[in-house]
């Protein structure tokens, strides 16, 4: 037995020290080089003094021999604004920025975190930062993986209070924490080229008047999130929805025209709280304006005056639309719930004449030359839960996905309607250019073969006046009010 036990401890003894010997092989051949998982970490578009989540990639070593690194360094030093960590040893940038005398042994790796604080840059396009990592094998052999970023110098903003008439106008990016409050009484302006990246929880509260490019400059005003980067290799976090809070209107607020603008990636788009109805004033107009990928509603107003025209409200968690009670006024607009995250999403269109526990009549809801499709069989779904309490509404020279005989489709109420069905050859997904639900990209342009090409009537038989959007102008087309 104690030979068996001697036999068995010296094996072990040889087999441990033949591994150790084979691993303690280091190599000095110019021939043996690292592997790196990433030859250049890209870190895309980052804003000046704010600094970028953490990148990171792996080091190999692939060959049949360990290999001594005499120096790990950033070219630069500290002048980059790149901050380094290899393997747990972080590249001081007061001492050097380097570390010396790292082994990689056969088969094995080291993982190395890399982020970014740019310095400002002085210029209102973004500017190329760029260093390199350093690694110096003992053979003499230099390595490099390459570090590249594009700095954005922006107007870092916290809690913002608008307590007087204030216009905004710069083409610097404006980063906003905590979020934008304008107060009663008070009108903030916003014209183009001016773009908002909200951190996350950060939005707008509207108590007083919001104007954006009220005069309509084509060039659109922006509001996103602030996360500049990937959430995978394919996916950016500004297609991901729920970065940053929306825009919300509420019961002080009257008068608010938004034009030309992109509001995507939010928890909600734009919701206007339950206010006395003003029939002379739109508490809300919305023109060329995109409301995209929200983790809400896109467009929800309760006892509201509202218009949009020429809108693309899409991809929602919930209603793309939401009328609950006032007035909406509908034209050339796409409507469009194709929201891939969550099978349990809203339609594309809801009305009614109440909202939870109160009652709002729909005094009307007139759609003329739009779309309004989506994934399910039915997108528009209209409910009058007190028959006494007016509700209004009207359709006419649209594409809707809705059952033809769902009820309430009568002539006088839909003219002119093309009814999108699942077995149509070309609905939904196809009447646009590119509905792309595995990388979230989404070009809502009209395809070739759609059939909403040519179905749309002049602007001028629906009786909008533009010039009169603060009157709050009625479509003299026809509106039918029932009960």
């Amino acid at each position: 037995m104690m030979k068996r036990l001697i036999f068995f401890i010296i094996a072990i003894t040889v087999c441990l020290f033949s591994a150790c010997s084979d691993d303690d092989s280091f190599s000095t051949s110019k021939s043996d080089l690292l592997t790196f998982s990433r030859d250049t970490i890209m870190m895309d578009t980052v804003f000046s003094t704010v600094p970028t989540s953490t990148y990171t990639f792996w080091v190999y070593n692939k060959n049949n021999d360990g290999l001594r690194l005499n120096q790990v360094r950033l070219q630069r030093g500290n002048q980059s604004g790149f901050r380094v960590n290899v393997d747990g040893t972080y590249l001081d940038n007061t001492q050097g920025s380097f570390v010396n005398d790292l082994e990689i042994r056969k088969g094995d790796s080291l993982r190395v975190f890399v982020e970014l604080t740019s310095g400002l840059r002085d210029a209102d396009a973004p500017q190329l930062v760029e260093d390199n990592i350093i690694f110096s094998l003992e053979s003499g052999v230099e390595q490099r993986v390459n570090l590249r970023a594009y700095s954005w110098d922006a107007i870092l903003c916290s809690d913002i209070v608008i307590s007087q008439d204030t216009v905004i106008s710069t083409s610097r990016p404006i980063v906003v924490y905590g979020g934008i409050k304008v107060e009663k009484g008070v009108t903030l302006t916003i014209n183009a080229p001016a773009r908002f990246f909200f951190h996350s929880g950060a939005g707008i509260d509207v108590f007083g008047r919001l104007l954006v490019n009220p005069q309509g400059d084509s060039q659109n005003v922006v509001f996103r999130g602030d996360r500049m980067d990937n959430m995978f290799d394919y996916l950016p976090y500004d297609r991901v929805s729920g970065q940053w809070k929306g825009i919300r209107i509420h019961d002080t607020s009257n008068g608010n025209i938004l034009c030309n603008v992109d509001i995507h990636s939010s928890e909600y788009g734009i919701v206007c709280d339950s206010s006395a109805y003003d029939s002379l004033t739109y508490r809300l107009f919305l023109e060329n304006a995109i409301i995209h990928n929200c983790k809400g509603p896109g467009v929800k107003a309760v006892n509201s005056n509202v218009a949009m025209l020429n809108c693309q409200i899409t991809n929602v968690l919930g209603d793309c639309v939401g009328i609950f009670g006032g007035s909406a006024l509908l034209i050339y607009s796409t409507i469009a719930q194709f929201y891939p995250f969550n099978a349990e999403r809203g339609v594309a269109l809801r009305f009614t004449n109440y909202h939870e526990n109160n009652d709002y009549p729909l005094y009307f809801l007139a759609c003329y030359n739009s779309i309004v499709t989506g994934y399910a069989d039915d997108e528009i779904m209209g409910d009058s839960r007190n028959k006494d309490i007016e509700f209004g509404y009207f359709f006419t020279n649209s594409i809707l996905r809705t059952p033809k005989d769902a009820g309430n489709t009568s002539s006088e109420l839909f003219r002119n309607i093309i009814w999108e069905t699942p077995t149509d050859n070309v609905q939904g997904e196809a009447l646009f250019k590119n509905i792309d639900t595995e990388n979230l990209f989404y070009d809502f342009h009209l395809s070739e073969n759609s059939v909403a090409r040519g179905l749309a009537i002049p602007l001028e038989t629906v009786g909008f006046d533009r010039d009169g959007v603060e009157r709050g102008i009625k479509p003299d087309a026809g509106c039918y009010q029932f009960r």
